[in-house]
């Protein structure tokens, strides 16, 4: 069953490349969107280390950071008003 998940796995990203180098995507949308990532990350990562949410913790995974890319700081708001009903 191992091996034909693996394979799977691999038709799917092969697909998924090929159909990515294909299409004539700009340029630039990768460059915004890695920096989005990127600056995503950081925000997380200073929340969680400043001191300015005291009793929070957003932990620093795809999901939370995809979240805030996209969303920008409402999604930092959205996650953690998710963890408070959630969790509490």
């Amino acid at each position: 069953m191992r091996i034909v998940w693996l394979g799977v796995l691999i038709v799917s990203s092969c697909s998924l490349a090929f159909l990515l180098l294909r299409r004539k995507v700009p340029g630039g949308w990768f460059l915004r969107f890695g920096t989005h990532l990127v600056l995503s990350a950081f925000a997380i990562y200073a929340l969680n280390f400043s001191g300015w949410i005291t009793d929070w913790y957003i932990p620093l995974n795809p999901a939370t950071i995809g979240t805030v890319a996209v969303l920008g700081v409402p999604g930092i708001g959205l996650i953690l008003g998710l963890q408070q009903i959630l969790y509490a």
